[in-house]
Protein backbone atom coordinates (compact mmCIF):
# COMPACT_ATOMS: atom_id res chain seq x y z
CA UNK A 1 0.00 0.00 0.00
CA UNK A 2 2.78 2.55 1.03
CA UNK A 3 4.53 1.78 -1.95
CA UNK A 4 1.40 2.31 -4.66
CA UNK A 5 0.79 5.73 -2.60
CA UNK A 6 4.62 6.50 -3.25
CA UNK A 7 3.79 6.07 -7.01
CA UNK A 8 0.38 7.56 -6.88
CA UNK A 9 1.86 10.72 -5.38
CA UNK A 10 4.97 10.48 -8.34
CA UNK A 11 2.14 10.59 -11.32
CA UNK A 12 0.74 13.55 -9.63
CA UNK A 13 3.68 15.37 -9.68
CA UNK A 14 4.71 14.32 -12.81
CA UNK A 15 1.15 15.34 -14.16
CA UNK A 16 1.32 18.93 -12.29
CA UNK A 17 5.37 19.54 -13.59
CA UNK A 18 3.85 18.63 -17.25
CA UNK A 19 0.93 20.84 -16.41
CA UNK A 20 3.58 23.84 -15.17
CA UNK A 21 5.42 22.73 -18.71
CA UNK A 22 2.34 23.78 -20.72
CA UNK A 23 1.97 27.25 -18.89
CA UNK A 24 5.13 28.20 -19.18
CA UNK A 25 4.66 28.30 -23.33
CA UNK A 26 2.09 30.38 -23.04
CA UNK A 27 2.74 32.72 -20.12
CA UNK A 28 5.87 31.98 -18.62
CA UNK A 29 5.17 34.51 -15.76
CA UNK A 30 2.77 32.87 -14.24
CA UNK A 31 3.26 29.46 -14.17
CA UNK A 32 -0.12 27.71 -12.54
CA UNK A 33 0.98 25.03 -9.91
CA UNK A 34 -1.60 22.61 -8.35
CA UNK A 35 -1.30 22.72 -4.64
CA UNK A 36 -3.41 20.13 -3.79
CA UNK A 37 -0.65 17.39 -4.63
CA UNK A 38 2.33 19.62 -4.52
CA UNK A 39 3.99 22.48 -3.96
CA UNK A 40 6.30 24.75 -5.68
CA UNK A 41 9.90 25.76 -3.56
CA UNK A 42 8.32 29.34 -3.36
CA UNK A 43 4.55 28.82 -2.40
CA UNK A 44 3.34 30.61 0.68
CA UNK A 45 2.49 27.11 2.25
CA UNK A 46 5.99 26.58 1.54
CA UNK A 47 6.88 29.98 3.31
CA UNK A 48 4.66 28.68 6.34
CA UNK A 49 6.80 25.26 6.48
CA UNK A 50 10.21 27.12 6.21
CA UNK A 51 8.66 29.77 9.38
CA UNK A 52 7.92 26.90 11.37
CA UNK A 53 10.99 25.11 11.26
CA UNK A 54 13.20 28.18 11.39
CA UNK A 55 16.07 28.34 14.17
CA UNK A 56 14.90 29.90 17.18
CA UNK A 57 17.36 32.49 18.65
CA UNK A 58 15.47 33.40 21.71
CA UNK A 59 16.75 31.10 24.39
CA UNK A 60 20.46 32.97 24.56
CA UNK A 61 18.73 36.43 24.60
CA UNK A 62 20.55 37.54 28.00
CA UNK A 63 23.86 37.17 25.90
CA UNK A 64 23.26 38.25 22.45
CA UNK A 65 19.67 40.35 23.03
CA UNK A 66 18.43 38.67 19.27
CA UNK A 67 15.83 36.01 18.47
CA UNK A 68 16.87 35.68 14.87
CA UNK A 69 19.86 34.29 15.88
CA UNK A 70 21.89 32.10 18.62
CA UNK A 71 25.57 31.58 19.41
CA UNK A 72 27.06 28.35 18.83
CA UNK A 73 28.59 26.58 21.49
CA UNK A 74 31.32 26.60 23.34
CA UNK A 75 32.15 30.18 23.85
CA UNK A 76 33.01 32.81 26.83
CA UNK A 77 31.85 35.75 28.28
CA UNK A 78 32.46 37.81 31.35
CA UNK A 79 30.39 38.52 33.83
CA UNK A 80 31.06 40.60 37.18
CA UNK A 81 34.82 40.04 36.69
CA UNK A 82 34.47 36.60 36.10
CA UNK A 83 35.04 34.51 32.79
CA UNK A 84 32.15 31.64 32.43
CA UNK A 85 32.09 29.31 29.66
CA UNK A 86 29.00 28.37 28.13
CA UNK A 87 28.94 24.77 26.77
CA UNK A 88 25.10 24.42 26.85
CA UNK A 89 21.79 26.27 27.66
CA UNK A 90 22.09 25.20 30.84
CA UNK A 91 24.83 27.79 31.65
CA UNK A 92 22.87 30.20 30.91
CA UNK A 93 20.88 30.08 34.27
CA UNK A 94 24.38 30.79 35.80
CA UNK A 95 24.13 33.96 34.40
CA UNK A 96 21.14 35.05 35.29
CA UNK A 97 22.13 33.91 38.77
CA UNK A 98 24.43 36.24 38.77
CA UNK A 99 22.48 39.07 37.49
CA UNK A 100 19.60 38.38 39.89
CA UNK A 101 22.43 39.08 42.79
CA UNK A 102 23.53 42.09 41.54
CA UNK A 103 21.69 44.58 43.61
CA UNK A 104 21.82 47.88 41.58
CA UNK A 105 20.52 45.77 38.60
CA UNK A 106 24.01 46.65 36.70
CA UNK A 107 23.69 43.54 34.27
CA UNK A 108 27.26 43.60 32.83
CA UNK A 109 28.39 41.44 30.47
CA UNK A 110 31.00 41.20 27.69
CA UNK A 111 31.14 38.34 25.21
CA UNK A 112 34.80 36.88 24.13
CA UNK A 113 35.28 37.41 20.55
CA UNK A 114 35.35 35.77 17.74
CA UNK A 115 31.89 33.85 18.26
CA UNK A 116 30.06 32.12 15.80
CA UNK A 117 26.19 32.71 15.23
CA UNK A 118 23.65 30.34 13.76
CA UNK A 119 20.97 31.69 11.85
CA UNK A 120 17.28 31.44 11.01
CA UNK A 121 18.05 29.70 8.26
CA UNK A 122 21.02 27.42 9.94
CA UNK A 123 23.35 29.01 8.35
CA UNK A 124 26.62 30.08 10.16
CA UNK A 125 28.79 33.22 10.71
CA UNK A 126 31.56 34.44 12.42
CA UNK A 127 31.60 37.98 14.67
CA UNK A 128 34.72 38.92 15.80
CA UNK A 129 33.49 42.14 17.55
CA UNK A 130 31.11 43.70 19.37
CA UNK A 131 29.76 46.03 16.65
CA UNK A 132 29.40 43.45 14.66
CA UNK A 133 26.87 41.75 16.69
CA UNK A 134 24.91 44.82 17.24
CA UNK A 135 24.87 45.12 13.73
CA UNK A 136 23.68 41.72 12.91
CA UNK A 137 20.80 42.19 15.95
CA UNK A 138 19.49 45.10 14.74
CA UNK A 139 18.24 43.79 12.03
CA UNK A 140 16.08 41.49 14.22
CA UNK A 141 12.70 42.10 14.99
CA UNK A 142 11.99 40.99 18.44
CA UNK A 143 8.40 41.21 20.28
CA UNK A 144 7.30 38.18 18.73
CA UNK A 145 7.16 40.11 15.21
CA UNK A 146 10.36 38.07 13.65
CA UNK A 147 9.29 35.81 10.92
CA UNK A 148 9.75 32.61 12.95
CA UNK A 149 6.61 30.73 14.24
CA UNK A 150 7.56 29.04 17.69
CA UNK A 151 4.11 27.99 18.81
CA UNK A 152 3.45 24.62 16.90
CA UNK A 153 6.06 22.08 15.39
CA UNK A 154 6.36 19.60 13.11
CA UNK A 155 6.85 16.01 14.21
CA UNK A 156 9.82 14.26 12.91
CA UNK A 157 10.66 12.11 10.32
CA UNK A 158 8.80 13.34 7.80
CA UNK A 159 9.63 12.18 4.11
CA UNK A 160 9.50 14.81 1.43
CA UNK A 161 9.67 13.99 -2.68
CA UNK A 162 10.71 16.58 -5.12
CA UNK A 163 10.44 16.84 -9.00
CA UNK A 164 12.27 19.38 -11.04
CA UNK A 165 10.12 20.42 -13.80
CA UNK A 166 13.46 21.39 -16.60
CA UNK A 167 14.98 17.80 -15.35
CA UNK A 168 11.67 15.99 -14.87
CA UNK A 169 13.46 13.77 -12.69
CA UNK A 170 11.92 13.20 -9.06
CA UNK A 171 13.26 11.97 -5.67
CA UNK A 172 12.72 11.49 -1.64
CA UNK A 173 14.42 12.48 1.29
CA UNK A 174 13.60 12.03 5.03
CA UNK A 175 13.78 14.67 6.93
CA UNK A 176 14.56 14.02 10.63
CA UNK A 177 14.31 17.81 12.34
CA UNK A 178 14.22 21.42 11.82
CA UNK A 179 17.86 21.91 10.37
CA UNK A 180 17.61 19.63 7.69
CA UNK A 181 13.83 20.62 6.72
CA UNK A 182 15.08 24.23 6.48
CA UNK A 183 18.08 23.07 4.75
CA UNK A 184 16.06 20.80 2.35
CA UNK A 185 14.03 24.30 1.11
CA UNK A 186 17.19 26.04 0.90
CA UNK A 187 18.60 23.39 -1.47
CA UNK A 188 15.68 24.20 -4.19
CA UNK A 189 15.16 25.89 -7.13
CA UNK A 190 12.18 28.50 -7.41
CA UNK A 191 10.82 26.12 -10.36
CA UNK A 192 11.22 23.38 -7.90
CA UNK A 193 7.87 21.28 -7.17
CA UNK A 194 8.24 19.15 -3.40
CA UNK A 195 5.40 17.16 -2.16
CA UNK A 196 5.05 15.61 1.16
CA UNK A 197 3.96 12.07 2.34
CA UNK A 198 1.29 12.55 4.43
CA UNK A 199 -0.50 12.27 7.33
CA UNK A 200 1.93 14.02 9.48
CA UNK A 201 1.75 15.06 12.38
CA UNK A 202 2.30 18.55 14.30
CA UNK A 203 2.67 19.59 17.78
CA UNK A 204 1.04 22.88 19.27
CA UNK A 205 2.56 25.07 21.88
CA UNK A 206 0.38 23.30 24.69
CA UNK A 207 0.90 19.75 23.82
CA UNK A 208 -1.74 19.15 21.57
CA UNK A 209 -0.77 17.14 18.26
CA UNK A 210 -2.93 17.24 15.04
CA UNK A 211 -2.90 15.05 12.61
CA UNK A 212 -3.02 16.60 8.83
CA UNK A 213 -3.23 15.10 5.88
CA UNK A 214 -3.28 17.69 2.81
CA UNK A 215 -1.39 20.68 2.18
CA UNK A 216 -4.70 23.16 2.76
CA UNK A 217 -5.04 21.94 6.34
CA UNK A 218 -1.21 22.60 6.65
CA UNK A 219 -1.68 25.80 5.68
CA UNK A 220 -4.60 27.04 8.06
CA UNK A 221 -3.66 24.92 10.75
CA UNK A 222 -0.15 26.52 10.79
CA UNK A 223 -1.54 30.23 10.21
CA UNK A 224 -4.34 29.45 13.43
CA UNK A 225 -1.33 28.43 15.75
CA UNK A 226 1.50 30.89 14.34
CA UNK A 227 0.39 33.90 17.11
CA UNK A 228 -1.10 31.64 19.65
CA UNK A 229 1.37 31.85 22.54
CA UNK A 230 4.54 34.15 23.42
CA UNK A 231 7.09 33.52 21.51
CA UNK A 232 9.09 34.97 23.99
CA UNK A 233 11.66 37.38 21.78
CA UNK A 234 12.62 39.34 23.92
CA UNK A 235 15.53 40.29 26.46
CA UNK A 236 13.64 39.42 29.57
CA UNK A 237 14.82 36.43 30.35
CA UNK A 238 13.17 36.26 33.78
CA UNK A 239 9.45 36.55 32.56
CA UNK A 240 8.96 32.69 32.53
CA UNK A 241 10.04 31.98 35.62
CA UNK A 242 6.11 33.52 36.88
CA UNK A 243 2.79 33.72 35.92
CA UNK A 244 0.07 36.73 36.49
CA UNK A 245 -1.63 34.28 39.46
CA UNK A 246 1.69 33.49 41.59
CA UNK A 247 2.30 37.38 41.31
CA UNK A 248 -1.06 37.43 42.79
CA UNK A 249 -0.45 35.20 45.32
CA UNK A 250 2.93 37.19 46.66
CA UNK A 251 2.02 40.26 46.24
CA UNK A 252 -0.93 40.07 49.38
CA UNK A 253 1.36 37.37 51.22
CA UNK A 254 3.62 40.35 52.96
CA UNK A 255 4.09 44.14 52.85
CA UNK A 256 7.07 44.84 50.46
CA UNK A 257 9.80 47.59 50.96
CA UNK A 258 10.49 49.96 48.37
CA UNK A 259 14.24 49.39 47.49
CA UNK A 260 14.81 51.60 44.50
CA UNK A 261 12.65 53.93 42.58
CA UNK A 262 14.03 55.72 39.36
CA UNK A 263 11.55 57.39 36.88
CA UNK A 264 13.01 59.46 33.83
CA UNK A 265 16.26 58.01 34.85
CA UNK A 266 16.42 60.15 38.06
CA UNK A 267 16.79 58.12 41.57
CA UNK A 268 13.90 58.83 43.82
CA UNK A 269 14.39 56.37 46.60
CA UNK A 270 15.83 59.07 48.82
CA UNK A 271 12.34 60.71 49.66
CA UNK A 272 10.94 56.87 49.87
CA UNK A 273 13.37 55.29 52.36
CA UNK A 274 11.58 52.88 54.66
CA UNK A 275 8.62 53.11 52.36
CA UNK A 276 6.30 49.93 52.73
CA UNK A 277 3.44 48.76 50.14
CA UNK A 278 0.81 46.85 51.38
CA UNK A 279 -1.42 44.73 49.14
CA UNK A 280 -4.73 43.51 49.81
CA UNK A 281 -6.81 41.04 48.09
CA UNK A 282 -9.68 43.85 47.32
CA UNK A 283 -7.38 45.47 44.85
CA UNK A 284 -6.32 48.38 47.16
CA UNK A 285 -2.80 49.15 48.28
CA UNK A 286 -1.80 50.99 51.11
CA UNK A 287 1.79 52.91 51.26
CA UNK A 288 3.40 53.14 54.37
CA UNK A 289 5.75 55.40 55.55
CA UNK A 290 8.78 55.18 57.95
CA UNK A 291 6.75 57.72 60.17
CA UNK A 292 3.70 55.56 60.05
CA UNK A 293 1.52 58.14 57.83
CA UNK A 294 -0.41 55.97 55.13
CA UNK A 295 -1.56 56.83 51.75
CA UNK A 296 -4.01 54.83 50.13
CA UNK A 297 -4.13 53.24 45.94
CA UNK A 298 -5.27 50.42 44.23
CA UNK A 299 -3.49 48.15 42.32
CA UNK A 300 -4.31 45.41 38.99
CA UNK A 301 -2.13 42.64 37.41
CA UNK A 302 -2.95 42.00 33.58
CA UNK A 303 -1.79 40.32 30.58
CA UNK A 304 -0.88 41.96 28.15
CA UNK A 305 1.11 40.84 24.98
CA UNK A 306 2.01 38.39 26.85
CA UNK A 307 3.72 39.96 29.44
CA UNK A 308 2.65 40.38 33.16
CA UNK A 309 2.10 44.26 34.14
CA UNK A 310 1.28 45.65 37.28
CA UNK A 311 -0.72 48.60 37.56
CA UNK A 312 -0.54 51.04 40.50
CA UNK A 313 -2.56 53.99 40.85
CA UNK A 314 -2.33 57.04 44.30
CA UNK A 315 -3.86 60.33 44.40
CA UNK A 316 -0.30 62.30 45.90
CA UNK A 317 2.62 59.57 45.31
CA UNK A 318 2.90 60.06 41.20
CA UNK A 319 5.89 58.53 40.90
CA UNK A 320 4.46 55.12 41.89
CA UNK A 321 1.76 55.80 39.07
CA UNK A 322 2.27 53.66 35.66
CA UNK A 323 1.56 50.60 34.16
CA UNK A 324 4.90 48.69 35.11
CA UNK A 325 6.26 45.34 33.07
CA UNK A 326 7.47 42.80 35.55
CA UNK A 327 10.71 41.78 35.32
CA UNK A 328 11.71 39.33 37.77
CA UNK A 329 10.01 37.87 40.65
CA UNK A 330 10.88 35.31 43.31
CA UNK A 331 10.32 34.58 47.07
CA UNK A 332 11.90 37.76 48.17
CA UNK A 333 12.01 40.57 45.65
CA UNK A 334 10.15 42.04 42.76
CA UNK A 335 11.18 44.11 40.04
CA UNK A 336 9.27 46.06 38.03
CA UNK A 337 10.54 48.70 34.87
CA UNK A 338 8.83 50.70 31.87
CA UNK A 339 11.61 51.32 29.34
CA UNK A 340 14.61 52.05 30.51
CA UNK A 341 14.21 55.11 33.02
CA UNK A 342 11.84 53.67 34.69
CA UNK A 343 11.82 51.20 37.53
CA UNK A 344 10.95 49.71 40.76
CA UNK A 345 12.67 47.00 43.22
CA UNK A 346 10.52 45.60 46.02
CA UNK A 347 11.85 43.24 48.54
CA UNK A 348 9.54 41.34 51.29
CA UNK A 349 8.56 42.70 54.40
CA UNK A 350 7.30 39.40 55.68
CA UNK A 351 9.37 39.70 59.51
CA UNK A 352 7.97 43.57 59.91
CA UNK A 353 4.44 42.05 59.47
CA UNK A 354 1.39 44.21 58.00
CA UNK A 355 0.84 47.73 59.05
CA UNK A 356 -1.79 48.09 61.69
CA UNK A 357 -4.73 51.25 61.58
CA UNK A 358 -5.09 53.32 64.91
CA UNK A 359 -8.16 51.92 65.77
CA UNK A 360 -6.48 48.47 65.33
CA UNK A 361 -3.36 49.12 67.09
CA UNK A 362 -5.82 50.62 70.01
CA UNK A 363 -7.82 47.13 70.54
CA UNK A 364 -4.30 45.05 70.26
CA UNK A 365 -2.89 47.12 72.93
CA UNK A 366 -6.19 46.76 75.25
CA UNK A 367 -5.63 43.00 74.95
CA UNK A 368 -3.68 41.08 78.06
CA UNK A 369 0.31 42.73 78.95
CA UNK A 370 3.48 43.16 76.56
CA UNK A 371 6.96 42.44 77.13
CA UNK A 372 9.93 44.17 74.83
CA UNK A 373 11.49 40.99 73.04
CA UNK A 374 14.53 42.58 71.18
CA UNK A 375 16.49 43.73 74.81
CA UNK A 376 18.10 40.71 75.67
CA UNK A 377 20.01 41.17 78.71
CA UNK A 378 18.81 44.35 80.08
CA UNK A 379 15.78 45.44 82.69
CA UNK A 380 13.53 45.75 79.48
CA UNK A 381 12.77 42.01 79.05
CA UNK A 382 12.09 41.73 82.04
CA UNK A 383 9.42 44.24 82.52
CA UNK A 384 5.55 43.36 81.42
CA UNK A 385 3.70 46.50 80.11
CA UNK A 386 -0.43 47.18 80.12
CA UNK A 387 -1.61 49.30 78.06
CA UNK A 388 -5.14 48.93 78.70
CA UNK A 389 -7.82 52.39 79.00
CA UNK A 390 -4.99 54.12 77.63
CA UNK A 391 -2.85 53.69 80.31
CA UNK A 392 0.31 52.52 80.89
CA UNK A 393 1.03 50.24 83.79
CA UNK A 394 4.66 48.88 84.12
CA UNK A 395 5.38 46.13 86.55
CA UNK A 396 8.32 43.62 87.55
CA UNK A 397 8.68 40.09 87.43
CA UNK A 398 7.07 40.16 91.07
CA UNK A 399 4.01 42.52 89.54
CA UNK A 400 5.23 45.46 90.96
CA UNK A 401 4.41 48.42 89.60
CA UNK A 402 7.71 50.62 88.54
CA UNK A 403 5.73 53.36 86.46
CA UNK A 404 2.75 54.53 85.10
CA UNK A 405 1.67 56.89 82.88
CA UNK A 406 -0.58 57.41 79.54
CA UNK A 407 -0.51 56.63 75.56
CA UNK A 408 -1.67 57.93 72.64
CA UNK A 409 -1.72 57.30 68.59
CA UNK A 410 -2.70 59.39 65.52
CA UNK A 411 -1.69 58.56 62.04
CA UNK A 412 0.62 55.67 63.12
CA UNK A 413 2.72 57.92 65.57
CA UNK A 414 2.77 55.72 69.16
CA UNK A 415 3.23 58.59 72.17
CA UNK A 416 4.46 57.61 75.82
CA UNK A 417 3.54 60.06 78.03
CA UNK A 418 4.02 61.06 82.00
CA UNK A 419 6.48 58.47 82.49
CA UNK A 420 8.69 59.38 85.70
CA UNK A 421 10.73 56.36 86.86
CA UNK A 422 11.84 53.26 85.52
CA UNK A 423 11.02 53.75 81.75
CA UNK A 424 10.55 57.56 81.91
CA UNK A 425 13.68 57.67 78.96
CA UNK A 426 10.77 56.11 76.81
CA UNK A 427 8.37 58.96 76.85
CA UNK A 428 8.21 60.62 73.38
CA UNK A 429 6.35 59.68 70.01
CA UNK A 430 7.57 56.20 68.37
CA UNK A 431 6.35 55.48 64.47
CA UNK A 432 4.84 51.72 64.48
CA UNK A 433 6.86 50.09 61.78
CA UNK A 434 5.27 47.25 61.92
CA UNK A 435 2.08 45.25 63.84
CA UNK A 436 0.92 41.59 63.91
CA UNK A 437 -2.06 40.00 65.91
CA UNK A 438 0.71 39.58 68.88
CA UNK A 439 3.62 41.87 68.12
CA UNK A 440 4.21 45.28 66.72
CA UNK A 441 7.42 47.10 66.20
CA UNK A 442 8.15 50.99 66.94
CA UNK A 443 11.33 53.42 66.31
CA UNK A 444 12.41 56.73 67.40
CA UNK A 445 15.35 57.57 65.58
CA UNK A 446 17.90 54.53 65.60
CA UNK A 447 15.86 53.04 68.85
CA UNK A 448 13.67 50.27 68.01
CA UNK A 449 11.41 48.50 70.58
CA UNK A 450 10.25 45.35 69.50
CA UNK A 451 6.93 44.26 71.86
CA UNK A 452 5.41 40.86 71.75
CA UNK A 453 1.77 40.23 73.86
CA UNK A 454 2.14 38.13 76.67
CA UNK A 455 -1.68 36.61 77.53
CA UNK A 456 -0.37 34.09 80.44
Amino acid sequence: MKKYFNSLLYTCLLVTAFTFTACQSDADDNPIVEEETSLAANSTTAQLIQKTVSNDGSFDNIVDGSSCFNIRFPYTVKVGGVEITINSEQDLKLIEKIFDAIEDDSDLLDIIFPITVILADFEEATLNTIEELRELAAKCTEGGGDDDIECIDIVYPVTMFTFNVNSQQTGSVTVNNDREMRLFFAGLEQQDLVGIDFPIELKAFDGTEISINDYESLADTINRFKDACDEDDDDDYNDDDFTKERLDKLLVECPWWVKDLRRDYSVQIGQYEEFKLEFSTNGTVTAVGPAGGTVSGTWETTVTDWRVVLTLQFESLIDFNLTWYVYEIDENKIKLFKGDGDRIILESACDAGKQCTDEQITSKLSECVWIVANNEGTFLQYLKWDFSNMNIHVRNPNETAVDEGDWSIYQGILSFNDLTVEVANYIGEWAIMSCAEDRFEIKRGEEILVFERNCD
